[in-house]
């Protein structure tokens, strides 16, 4: 029993230690978000390649990294209009 309490503190303090996080990411390793033009709508794209069609690169400082953070809430609500503005998606529909 003591094992296993050792190992589940030791666990917790190397992830304090490293700086991880146990939030969901938006995407996985390897990959980047993407936002839909004139929708919420969301994807991963391979990082190195671009965004698929009908998709767009979030703005720089404006990318969702876990699902429920600041960015992944405010676009939610927000969009990226075919000219590239940022307009609340309620407008686009």
């Amino acid at each position: 029993m003591r094992f296993v309490l050792g190992l589940a503190v030791a666990c917790v303090a190397a992830l304090a230690l490293a700086g991880c996080s146990t939030e969901d990411a938006i995407c996985g390793g390897g990959e980047y978000p993407v936002l839909a033009v004139g929708t919420t709508g969301k994807a991963c794209a391979p990082k190195g390649q671009e965004p698929p069609k009908g998709y767009v690169r979030y703005p720089d400082g404006k990318v969702p990294q876990h699902v429920g953070d600041t960015w992944d809430t405010y676009w939610n609500t927000h969009t990226i209009d075919k000219n590239g503005n940022i307009v609340d998606a309620s407008a686009t529909g």
